[in-house]
């Protein structure tokens, strides 16, 4: 057969196609075509959005939208940050999809902001957990898209290039995003677990400089402080390791809640620094070390490890209502830098746990 009349017959329609395409914006399907799209609403921490805790077998596409903003917060009485931020708060907010949801970023960077931002999610992969390709210069909004292939709790943060990756960092630009298995959580012998609640703690060292009287200093905006602060980061001794961005932010009013009975899941990062989180009064029933949901969960833990740059998730089942200290377990870090929090937990209180079977009274030696 002479396919020589073919040929050219071909090639004109490949080339009509591509006008097609160039002239109305059709383009060929890919990797997400004909997957639904849920838009994720972001919620401030220590709380967590919306979510269900298992997913069909279909993935989605979850839409998110992110915006910078650099801002002046207050860590301690008096003591003030130029932070940077996503989405106005320290730690940025939790993210949460499941396994094999592709996650399509929305990064706006405004007018109001001094410096270009990005973020790299390790949850991602390639192309630097996504910083390779999120640039923005302010004034600017990018969307990359990445399938969420690994489970678990993993650390996000800005990361330009160069000096400027810690001092973001320890401004305050970090964050974490949650990907569960599709068919839940499970405990260590592989049976479903639930959780009735959840919070998001994201532990933040800062390094505020302080002036030759040894008070701290205060600027204008970030750039401002960046030299000085670029300084006091070498000492590798923070000025502040709080819980969610200030001292005292999740005690008193700001204060965690649960109820005898309840399972808690706890989600808990550091973007620098190592910790060692520790439940006064209780225990890590169900621990993800290194917050891989793929293996099965250390059990019954007193206290749990969260090296630099990682974030752990830990379950706890309240028996007895009270106050209860969640903190940081180098005891220096949480009642001299700030890095603390409460759990008020209502109930029934339960004798057969724990009683005072004599109050205090004179000794008679």
């Amino acid at each position: 057969m002479n396919t020589s009349f073919f040929k050219p017959m071909l090639a004109l329609t490949l080339a009509l196609l591509v006008n097609v395409v160039l002239l109305f914006g059709v383009a060929p399907a890919d990797e997400v075509s004909g997957l639904k799209r849920v838009r994720l609403e972001l919620v401030a921490p220590p709380f967590v959005p919306k979510h269900s805790q298992t997913a069909g077998p279909t993935p989605v596409v979850v839409e998110v939208r992110m915006v910078i903003e650099e801002k002046e917060i207050e860590v301690s009485p008096g003591v003030f940050v130029q932070a940077m931020t996503f989405n106005g708060s320290v730690p940025g907010p939790l993210i949460v999809v499941h396994q094999n949801d592709y996650v399509e970023l929305t990064l706006v960077n405004p007018t109001t902001s001094v410096f270009l931002h990005n973020i790299d999610l390790h949850a991602a992969t390639g192309a630097l957990g996504g910083a390779e390709l999120s640039k923005v210069a302010p004034g600017e909004e990018v969307v990359i898209r990445f399938k969420a292939t690994k489970t678990g709790v993993f650390v996000y943060h800005c990361a330009p290039g160069g000096t400027m990756v810690p001092y973001h960092v320890v401004s305050g630009m970090n964050g974490a995003i949650m990907v569960l298995p599709r068919g839940g959580l499970t405990d260590q012998n592989g049976k479903p677990v639930r959780y009735d609640r959840a919070y998001y703690i994201g532990e933040q060292d800062f390094y505020i400089p302080k002036d030759k009287k040894g008070n701290f200093k205060r600027y204008q905006n970030a750039a401002a402080a960046m030299p000085d602060t670029l300084n006091a980061m070498k000492s590798l001794v923070p000025s502040h390791i709080v819980f969610n961005g200030a001292v005292g932010a999740l005690t008193g009013k700001g204060a965690l809640e649960s109820r005898v009975g309840e399972k808690v899941l706890f989600i808990h990062f550091q973007a620098n620094r190592d910790s060692r989180p520790h439940l006064i009064g209780g225990h890590g029933d169900l621990v993800w070390d290194g917050g891989s949901f793929s293996d099965p969960p250390l059990t019954n833990r007193e206290t749990w490890f969260i090296p630099g740059g990682t974030a752990v998730a830990m379950m706890y089942q309240f028996r007895q209502p009270g106050l209860y200290a969640y903190l940081n377990h180098n005891l220096i870090e949480a009642f001299m830098f700030g890095a603390a929090a409460h759990v008020k937990v209502a109930g029934e209180w339960d004798d057969s746990l724990m009683k005072q079977v004599k109050k205090p009274a004179l000794s008679s030696k």
